[in-house]
């Protein structure tokens, strides 16, 4: 069965309006691997379109007497996997929308600070100070001077409250 569509031994001798033409031509045959790649009409017919723009801009490179059908798929193909790589990279605007949703309401942060504080009342004076001394930026070299003990003291008072935060503040934390 004969095609329909221009042979690249047509295009070997044709000058660039003609070459320009038989790409025209072949926008059905673009638009039905197009299809291969993507689902939507609009994306669809934004792919063929891209396409045919690289083939016109790039159409000093094209060499006469290769498929230019070839060409054109491999144009095409290149262009989506591109578009691909850079969607993914991307964030689009409902991802950035999710973000925003995601963010706890700021009831549930108040709820959550009056629980740190129940359970720092719970923890023993020298490890409660030592814990918020560090926690409100001083050094642990201060703190120890400020609590009268060695920094490994300092720093093993420190640990042992921040787990027993943890343990009883479970997983409201996380």
């Amino acid at each position: 069965m004969k095609s329909s569509f221009p042979t690249s031994s047509a295009s070997s001798c044709k000058t660039p309006s003609a070459i320009q033409s038989e790409i025209v031509q072949f926008t059905p045959a673009l638009r039905a691997f197009a299809r291969r790649f993507l689902r939507g009409e609009d994306d669809i017919d934004d792919l063929v379109q891209e396409t045919l723009l690289k083939a016109l801009n790039s159409l000093h490179l094209y060499q006469p007497g290769t498929s230019l059908k070839s060409w054109l798929f491999t144009i095409m193909r290149n262009t989506f996997c591109t578009n691909y790589r850079r969607q993914k990279r991307e964030p689009t605007a409902m991802d950035a929308a999710m973000e925003q949703l995601a963010i706890a309401p700021s009831q549930e942060w108040a709820l959550r600070e009056r629980e740190l504080e129940q359970a720092l009342t719970q923890l023993p004076d020298d490890r409660r100070r030592a814990l918020l001394l560090v926690a409100t930026g001083t050094s642990y070299e201060d703190a120890a001077k400020l609590c009268g003990c060695r920094l490994g003291t300092l720093k093993s008072r420190v640990n042992r409250a921040r787990g027993s935060l943890l343990s009883m503040l479970g997983n409201s934390f996380d």
